[in-house]
């Protein structure tokens, strides 16, 4: 189980990506804002520049397991925009990565 809630309506991720702080490290590009209270929300986008509908679920799958495995700020929403880089890269750097730009956008 993720620890971390969905972000689905479109108007929230458009709210985050307007409002929000905007972080690129490696392949992925993370907006962050303050959110509810509670438990933090993500949603992962993946555009056409990332391949065919195989490649682009597969980057949301291998970036939302490298989210569950980062610690997440409460009261906070991101949006992780996925790059073709994430279909190819090793997957302790997706994890760095997520890191890397969850943490600094405390």
């Amino acid at each position: 189980m993720a620890p971390y809630a969905p972000l689905r309506k479109s108007s929230d991720i458009g709210r985050v990506r307007r409002v929000g702080t905007r972080r690129r490290v490696g392949g992925i590009t993370v907006f962050a804002a303050p959110g509810e209270p509670g438990t933090p929300r993500v949603a992962v986008v993946a555009g056409r520049a990332v391949g065919n509908a195989v490649r682009r679920n597969r980057a949301k799958r291998r970036l939302r397991e490298a989210l569950r495995l980062v610690p997440l700020r409460e009261g906070r929403e991101f949006v992780v925009i996925a790059s073709a880089a994430v279909v190819r890269a090793p997957f302790e750097a997706l994890v760095a990565w997520a890191r890397t730009a969850t943490m600094e956008q405390e």
